[in-house]
């Protein structure tokens, strides 16, 4: 999943919530200086990513994807359920999305020396753009699609996936309601062990 999702998974844990979205900034197991609930929030996002990796509506997701992706695929799929989940959003939360994300954007902030140095690099233009509000948006789902394309020297491509977005709208749509139901469940699960081994 992307951003909006591991946030939002954090189950309103500032610590939990950290760790959750610098995860994938950590190399391997260098992060035991951390506190530990910011480590309890590294290794959720690892079971996250893994669950979501091995899912069989995420697989179907990304056969309905062009293959000129190759193994962007996954990417992709994570950014247009971030898309879902924003557009959805009353459907998941009382707490508006605006208020959500600016409530995130000042926990960062206000953490931000506690980072690692390519977050830190990350997070002011995550606030500047509001990615999390503005995923909600096709114009910003664009703006990522084409900022990680950009990222990859033009590889993966993809800043053509919104075509693809488009056409399988609702079928992706779909897509995402049925898994989002089995990781919240399985988000809930992995945090209460988590919590008791770390």
């Amino acid at each position: 999943m992307n951003f909006l999702a591991h946030l939002y998974l954090s189950n309103n844990h500032t610590n939990i919530l950290i760790g959750n979205f610098i995860a994938d900034h950590i190399q391997g197991n260098h992060f035991t200086h951390f506190h530990p609930e910011i480590q309890q929030g590294i290794v959720l996002h690892r079971h996250i990513d893994t669950f979501t990796d091995s899912h069989k509506t995420v697989r179907k997701s990304k056969r309905r994807l062009n293959a000129r992706y190759g193994h962007y695929k996954g990417v992709i799929i994570d950014i247009f359920y971030d898309h879902y989940l924003a557009k959805n959003w009353p459907v998941y939360s009382d707490v508006p999305l605006d208020v959500f994300a600016q409530n995130v954007y000042q926990i960062l902030d206000n953490r931000k020396e506690q980072l690692p140095k390519k977050t830190q690099e990350l997070l002011p233009f995550m606030i500047k753009h509001n990615w999390l509000y503005n995923y909600q948006f096709l114009d910003g789902i664009q703006q990522v699609l084409n900022g990680v394309n950009r990222r990859t020297q033009q590889k993966s491509q993809m800043h053509l996936a919104l075509e693809d977005l488009k056409l399988h709208y609702k079928e992706f749509e779909e897509d995402f309601t049925l898994f989002f139901e089995d990781l919240q469940l399985f988000s809930k699960q992995k945090l209460k062990e988590i919590s008791t081994i770390t």
